[in-house]
């Protein structure tokens, strides 16, 4: 058996971490995230806060540890519901083929004109701000690439001799696409689904940073950068402690990813 790649391990570690943590989070917190003390605002961090407090006297740390749970949560089912329209879409479409894939490949191109961040802040202004809009909004851009990346294998696939084969048994359509297609197009679509989830790690803590995220006192990274940017001379713990749990959470997942295409397709 092969070793496993390094970057795999300490994607699958670092991310299992970040999981548990913010399943965890009333548990291995230290404090509330709500809890206030103003006498201490900006407190640097120190042996009681090793990350410091916020303007108001809030423990930094546990703000990190709660805000694991919003910035997860939409990452993957963000996620999730992208895989589950992309691969539908992406199937029907390549399986279909002619003017059927025509349209449909079509359709996707127009959403992929516009820029993803700017679609969300434009959904996000209509329906307003909050955990559930965040994901619907990430969620419009996100099943263009896994169609796309769906649509391709399909298209190879299903000219292959074991379809051919399935067919000529009386195999119906629906069974094929189910039984003999999507199994063989699980492994990219998984290596695609980790860079997702870092995708929308990152535009949530953009979509929270602008305001359009979740909505205070509930911590987010993302909301936290926002408030610390004002302190950024004077308390500067504000913002390095959650850009450094964007960055970590990111390049975790991102290694899992890089990790999982090596084992599944080695390059040697």
């Amino acid at each position: 058996m092969s070793r496993l790649p390094t970057t795999f391990i300490f994607g699958v570690v670092v991310t299992l971490l970040f999981i548990f943590t913010a399943m965890l989070a009333p548990l291995v917190s230290p404090y509330s995230p709500l809890e206030q003390e103003l006498y201490a605002g900006l407190e640097d961090p120190g042996t009681e806060h090793i990350m410091g407090r916020d303007r108001l006297g809030r423990d930094i740390l546990s703000r990190i540890i709660h805000g694991a749970r919003v910035s997860l949560t939409v990452g993957f089912v963000t996620v999730t519901v992208s895989v589950v329209v992309g691969t539908f879409i992406g199937a029907f479409a390549g399986y279909a083929g002619g003017k059927v894939d025509e349209v449909v490949m079509r359709v996707t191109d127009i959403f992929l004109a516009f820029p993803g961040i700017l679609l969300a802040i434009a959904v996000m202004a209509i329906l307003g701000p909050s955990l559930n809009n965040v994901i619907i909004a990430l969620s419009i851009m996100g099943w263009t690439g896994f169609a796309r990346l769906v649509r391709g294998q399909v298209l190879s696939l299903r000219e292959r001799e074991f379809v051919l084969a399935a067919r000529s048994l009386g195999a119906s359509d629906l069974r094929i696409v189910v039984f003999h297609i999507l199994p063989n197009v699980v492994a990219p679509v998984t290596v695609e689904a980790t860079f997702g989830v870092a995708s929308a790690i990152i535009a949530e803590a953009g979509l929270s940073f602008l305001g359009l995220g979740v909505q205070p006192p509930t911590p987010s990274w993302g909301a936290m950068l926002a408030e610390g940017r004002q302190f950024l001379l004077i308390a500067p713990h504000m913002t390095t402690f959650p850009g450094l749990a964007i960055m970590v959470a990111v390049l975790g997942v991102n290694f899992l990813g890089d990790g999982l295409r090596d084992i599944i397709d080695p390059r040697e």
